[in-house]
């Protein structure tokens, strides 16, 4: 140990007499390790609430979306087998996207209707993994052929709303209809609900329904064409240069967005938030480092003469602000590994016993989501190291400009 080290422990040892610097020193590392746990947890908090938002989004939307711009795709099998190559893609398949309302009884509601293939879907969507009630297989065939009736599979808060289960029969409407002489006449499709899902958000469980891609073409009189293809790619994060090879492929009559494009609002809003906790956290650590400054210089107040006498027996400048840049990074350092501790455990806890309860209404999970990101854990502990380093700066510098002469005169 050199003597800076063994000077820099003794005096964070304070006197009886001075017993008020160590309850100071004891305030800095509590307060340093309070900012720390806080930052550590509410990180976590947010990067949890990312990626489980992330997840429920691809649960029920796709990794990419192929579409022709202003217009329907007529061959899109060909279209399939085509983008089936691209390297880096899973899975494709193709949907029907269309609003219509739905009744049952004397109740009814809008819906966002999407037209499936069931055997390609399942492939690409978390669709059957959703189900609570019934079987996604289901929608692929007719229930009772001599009254075309369809099956159809809706969300759990939709069936609440509509207050019908399993087997029961609900009326498609679409204001897109034949016209007649008496107009435009509405076209209503009748089927029976053969599947219940349930995404854990609630802006899809309520407004979100799905039947077989013929019985789609069918009620919306597409023929044989879809709205667009769906692709499951390998690495989500690879998604948008797959999609821009996909692109460039098809030409220009055909548009490629990934899901990052599609929900870019969504989630810069989650990264400008992050951030913001992050700065306004932060602060809690400056003012630790505040303490750590005003103990720092207390010392320096205290021990004035004994740094004479160093500077007096052969100490340098650089020697005295090493001793007291030491005895701050001890203090943060103490401060920041409590802190880590105490964050992570914070955050098994929470992860572990989810006693925490957000309304399913209001937010898209249940329980308060936790994600520990090891990237975060390391800029954490990094910044109020840096922060307590640049606190030890001023208290060191004055300290190394104590003069022996005026320190020892009387």
């Amino acid at each position: 140990m050199g003597f800076e080290s063994f000077i820099c422990f003794r005096y964070i040892k304070a006197k009886k007499k001075h017993g008020f610097i160590s309850l100071i020193t004891v305030i800095s590392i509590a307060g340093v390790a309070v900012g720390v746990m806080a930052l550590i947890v509410v990180l976590a908090v947010m990067t949890g609430f990312t990626s489980e938002l992330r997840d429920k989004i691809l649960g029920v939307n796709s990794h990419i979306v192929v579409q022709k711009a202003g217009g329907v795709i007529s061959d899109y099998k060909g279209l399939m087998e085509k983008i089936q190559t691209e390297q880096g893609v899973v899975s494709v398949t193709p949907y029907i996207y269309s609003q219509t309302m739905v009744t049952a009884g004397s109740g009814g509601t809008g819906v966002v209707l999407r037209g499936i293939d069931p055997e390609s879907a399942s492939s690409v969507l978390s669709l059957p993994k959703q189900i609570i009630r019934g079987d996604m297989i289901g929608i692929s065939s007719s229930i009772e052929q001599e009254q075309k009736i369809s099956g159809i599979i809706i969300g759990k808060h939709l069936s609440r709303q509509l207050r019908v289960g399993i087997g029961d029969r609900l009326r498609l409407l679409s204001p897109a209809g034949p016209l007649t002489p008496m107009g435009v006449m509405p076209r209503i499709k009748t089927c029976e609900v053969v599947a219940i899902f349930d995404t854990g958000m609630y802006e899809y469980d309520s407004s979100l329904a799905y039947v077989s891609l013929s019985t789609a073409q069918q009620f919306l009189d597409l023929q044989d064409s879809v709205h667009g293809i769906e692709v499951k790619v390998e690495d989500i994060y690879q998604a948008y240069s797959i999609a821009s090879r996909i692109q460039n492929d098809l030409g220009g009559a055909f548009v490629a967005k990934d899901w990052m494009l599609m929900n870019q609002n969504l989630f810069s809003a989650l990264k400008l938030e992050k951030t913001a906790m992050f700065i306004v956290l932060a602060l809690i650590i400056l003012v630790a480092a505040f303490n750590i400054i005003s103990t720092l210089i207390m010392v320096v107040m205290e021990k004035a003469r004994e740094i004479a006498i160093l500077k007096a027996m052969g100490a340098t400048s650089k020697n005295i602000m090493r001793i007291f840049i030491y005895e701050g990074l001890i203090i943060g350092c103490s401060g920041m590994i409590l802190g880590v501790l105490g964050g992570l455990g914070l955050c098994k806890i929470l992860s572990k016993y989810q006693f925490i309860k957000l309304p399913s209404d209001v937010y898209p999970m249940t329980t308060l989501p936790i994600l520990i990101n090891p990237m975060d854990i390391i800029i954490v502990a990094v910044s109020a190291i840096l922060i307590t380093f640049l606190a030890t700066l001023y208290p060191s510098w004055r300290a190394s400009q104590v003069q022996p002469a005026e320190a020892l005169r009387y």
